[in-house]
């Protein structure tokens, strides 16, 4: 076998360099867990190379350092405002040279600035079947409403509070007896599972933000994204 051909074969199986996303977080980071499971299993596809939060109580470190992953303590009361806040948050972020911005129940409100500098490249997930119920209280105001139907989208960020286009959705079936405990823990167990899911089609190369809205496969997405209704997702899944 000539140098060319040995050359040739190897360049077939070299793996590109390994995707890295940095995950945000300001609580218990129970969807960083989903993701960091996926990553232990290798259905992440990539890394995730260090979790910030704006709060130094978040339990979410505390999965973090158990995983042997970099994680940052970054407190947003330090700063005179949202701005210098954002300026800081994107010095931390930069040093870890992401692919993918991951926001996992982070609980602060982008400036524009911020949004720009990585659209395209930062993903949200949002309890609640978007465009209904953004913002706070989602499971409580389902509930007031009386429907029939909730759950949780992941959307790419951009200066619109939950209003980005829209990946995928998850519904859950609301039951009469619903309280507000036991809808938020029912719509958790699916973000656990679209969240790494979307994650991984990002660092796979299969799904990007285009001029024309979120493209998988190069297939355009609906305006609601993809959508799984509560008979997809089964106890088996989760």
């Amino acid at each position: 076998m000539s140098d060319n051909e040995t050359a040739e074969q190897e360049s077939q199986f070299e793996q590109p360099d390994r995707q890295r996303l940095v995950v945000l977080i300001s609580g218990s980071g129970s969807n960083l867990q989903a993701l960091i499971d996926a990553e232990a299993h290798d259905e992440l596809g990539g890394e995730i190379a260090a979790v910030i939060s704006n709060r130094g109580d978040a339990y979410g470190l505390v999965r973090a350092r158990e995983a042997g992953i970099p994680a940052v303590v970054l407190p947003h009361h330090e700063y005179d405002s949202r701005e210098a806040f954002d300026a800081a948050l994107v010095k931390v972020i930069d040093r870890h040279a992401p692919d993918l911005i991951v926001l996992a129940g982070f609980m602060r409100i982008l400036t524009p600035a911020f949004a720009q500098r990585y659209h395209g490249r930062m993903l949200n997930i949002h309890p609640s079947l978007l465009p209904e119920y953004r913002g706070l209280n989602t499971h409580a105001r389902a509930l007031a409403d009386n429907v029939k139907e909730h759950g949780a989208s992941v959307h790419f960020v951009t200066d619109e509070l939950d209003g980005g286009p829209v990946v995928v959705q998850a519904a859950v079936s609301v039951a009469p007896e619903d309280d507000e405990a036991a809808l938020a823990e029912r719509v958790l167990t699916r973000e656990h599972v679209i969240y790494p899911m979307t994650v991984r089609w990002f660092m796979q190369g299969r799904l990007k933000l285009t001029s024309d809205g979120p493209r998988l496969d190069n297939h355009p997405l609906p305006a609601s994204g993809l959508r799984l209704s509560a008979e997809d997702v089964t106890e088996e899944d989760l």
